[in-house]
């Protein structure tokens, strides 16, 4: 039985998340990226987050991102490590991140005493992290923390983001849902990217979204017209909670005091990245 209110630690991770994740849309990441010789923006993304992983190929990057087409990763890997090591990309994220978060929230937030006091709680809560089952989380989890408190925060989201994704990728096994049908539901549930979006960046065509539409049709998931059936809610409602419960640990962790605090200097971190547009208008919609 947790001793933390329900969802308490979903709600500290999506103020945490999204901080990590604007990284990606950053066009910093771009030019850092360009400067060691990745330049396409898949190789980019597949690189900088595979590469704690070491130089590995197209199979390991399928499996522990789930959700991207496995053409579309060969297409960039193992060829992406014929350009620059995986020890250079992590290098060039960390300096990515580190203007990233720079401009987004600005030098008066990144040198205030709430940036390292987050930084302090978020690590505590990775100590209640685990590796088995979790390749992602145990692959950044043998990264050394940075010592600018920023950064440490952004590390520190970075653990629990892949700790919780891990365990995410559990969640839709054991639902049945293959790439394809998580990124629809996921998309009916009106939280994810755009279909545009998605189809653009994980490799699929618009055939293959409208298959696995029909197939969610078939099992009574979803509506002719896009939207959630009843079941189809409850499904997801589902796969959230099972994912609560394998990422519990290290908001138990922090306790609930803790976590409390963390998710309110998260939001307040994460509203100011929102204002200053770290993420394109039309992910969305």
């Amino acid at each position: 039985m947790s001793t933390l209110p329900p969802r308490a630690g979903r709600r500290c991770h999506n103020a945490l998340n999204p901080l990590h994740s604007a990284v990606y849309f950053s066009p910093d990441l771009g030019k850092e990226f360009g400067g060691i010789g990745i330049t396409a923006p898949a190789a980019v993304y597949f690189a900088g987050r595979s590469a704690a992983l070491g130089a590995v190929g197209p199979g390991t990057v399928t499996a522990t991102f789930y959700n991207f087409s496995h053409e579309l990763v060969a297409a960039h890997l193992p060829a992406v490590w014929d350009i620059a090591s995986p020890e250079a990309v992590l290098a060039a994220r960390l300096r990515a991140a580190d203007s990233t978060l720079r401009r987004l929230l600005g030098e008066e937030v990144i040198a205030s005493p709430e940036l390292a006091e987050a930084a302090q709680l978020a690590l505590r809560a990775t100590a209640g992290c685990t590796r088995h089952a979790r390749p992602l989380y145990a692959a950044h989890a043998g990264l050394p923390v940075p010592e600018q408190p920023h950064l440490a925060y952004w590390h520190a989201a970075t653990l629990l983001r892949e700790h919780r994704g891990d365990a995410h990728l559990a969640a839709l096994l054991a639902a049945g849902l293959d790439p394809v049908e998580a990124l629809v539901s996921h998309t009916a549930t009106g939280k994810g990217m755009s279909p545009r979006w998605t189809l653009a960046t994980r490799g699929w065509h618009r055939s293959d979204w409208e298959d696995a539409s029909a197939r969610l049709r078939d099992r009574g998931l979803l509506t002719a017209e896009g939207g959630l059936t009843e079941a189809g809610v409850a499904l997801r409602t589902g796969l959230e909670e099972a994912t609560d419960r394998m990422d519990l640990a290290p908001y138990e962790e922090l306790g609930g005091a803790g976590v409390a605090r963390l998710t309110e200097l998260g939001r307040g971190f994460l509203g100011t990245a929102l204002a200053a547009g770290a993420f394109p208008a039309d992910l969305n919609g």
